[in-house]
């Protein structure tokens, strides 16, 4: 695959004169009028040109074409992993409940799904005569069982593996070429008030180092550990926030690594030092940061939130300047942000939480 084309850099005095103007697009999945309710959207992922947006809510898959928000034109995943499932646990979990996608970060067309019937799935989705359709009109390409539910999944950047956690806080790597997983989870040993946490998941997620041979890993405990892969050894720990560690991302660039926590507070750390150069804070503080995401020159971050403590965030996302940490531009929005993503070539924004379903601010322009 070619890799695509990317739009010139925006210095942060030109980012929000580009921004200003735009007006979210709304992915509807209602042919008629939109619906007022707001969408339970859980995931979103773009294709690695950017061309396809996935997202997923508890029951299904939807794949649109980026610039076309059109539900006609979108492709449904119906029973994307099913019920009568798997039961986990003394009183037994269903499946039907669909928690992550991820397209593949290397081939256009793979998009992975993980849900709570302790499956890992594949998808072939294609785009023949300009219409989105997939592998066995909706069958996924290949399965594979990883043995309990599936909280988060992330893909390697050489596209031929992924990490998948588990709610028992097992972690397995599964082998996209063989679909064969192995238990690659961290072993040490956990200082007693950890083991106290009766009901609560250590690993919140993963996500791959840009070249691959780091995982870092939001933990229970405030901090993020830096991993050898594929050996999971520990390398290093980031302490920086007094609650739970949510999202972790790696810029693009490679020079900054972003964490999100409960406790309403994004950290900066410089890759190289180590060292946490900028705290920033989300529109409101009772937000917990639950998804993070940088744009594709790494120069601009935005924050996905979460309820905290029974109180849900205020409006608005925040466009923040990495290097200097400033916001240099708010995004109005009726409810608080769920789930970001920027654009993979373009200085397009994905997000979730809004009346009608998801919406994509610059879709259509030539940034």
């Amino acid at each position: 695959m070619a890799p695509p084309l990317r739009s010139r850099t925006l210095k942060k005095n030109e980012l929000p004169t580009f921004l200003k103007p735009l007006k979210p697009v709304l992915f509807s999945e209602s042919t008629s009028r939109p619906s007022p309710l707001v969408q339970k959207i859980s995931s979103i992922s773009w294709s690695p040109t950017g061309s396809l947006l996935a997202t997923c809510t508890s029951s299904s898959i939807r794949v649109w074409h980026s610039d076309r928000p059109n539900v006609k034109t979108s492709i449904e995943l119906k029973n994307a992993h099913p019920k009568g499932g798997v039961a986990f646990g003394s009183q037994g979990v269903s499946g039907d409940v669909v928690e992550k996608v991820a397209f593949s970060p290397t081939t256009e067309n793979v998009l992975a799904s993980s849900g709570f019937d302790g499956m890992v799935r594949l998808w072939d989705v294609r785009m023949p005569s300009g219409n989105a359709a997939t592998a066995g009109k909706g069958t996924a390409a290949a399965d594979c069982r990883v043995g309990g539910e599936a909280v988060f999944l992330t893909w390697g950047p050489n596209g031929t593996e992924m990490l998948v956690g588990r709610k028992d806080d097992v972690v397995h790597s599964v082998d996209v070429r063989r679909i064969t997983s192995t238990d690659l989870t961290p072993q040490y040993e956990l200082s007693p008030e950890r083991l106290m946490e009766k009901g609560s998941t250590t690993y919140y997620g993963m996500a791959f180092s840009n070249g691959g041979s780091e995982v870092f890993a939001t933990t229970t405990d405030g901090t993020v550990q830096i991993l050898d892969y594929p050996s999971m050894r520990l390398l290093h720990t980031l302490s920086g926030h007094s609650g739970h560690c949510y999202a972790v991302a790696h810029s693009p660039t490679g020079t900054h690594l972003a964490v999100g926590s409960a406790d309403g507070l994004i950290s900066l750390w410089d890759t190289h030092t180590w060292l946490s150069t900028h705290s920033l804070s989300a529109p409101s503080q009772t937000t917990s940061i639950r998804d993070l995401s940088f744009s594709f020159d790494g120069s601009y971050l935005i924050a996905g939130a979460g309820i905290n403590e029974g109180k849900d965030g205020g409006p608005g996302l925040n466009i923040y300047h990495v290097d200097t940490g400033e916001v240099v531009h708010t995004l109005d929005t009726t409810n608080c942000p769920t789930h970001v993503a920027w654009h993979p070539t373009r200085y397009w924004i994905a997000f979730a939480g809004d009346p009608g379903g998801l919406k994509v601010l610059g879709s259509g322009t030539a940034l």
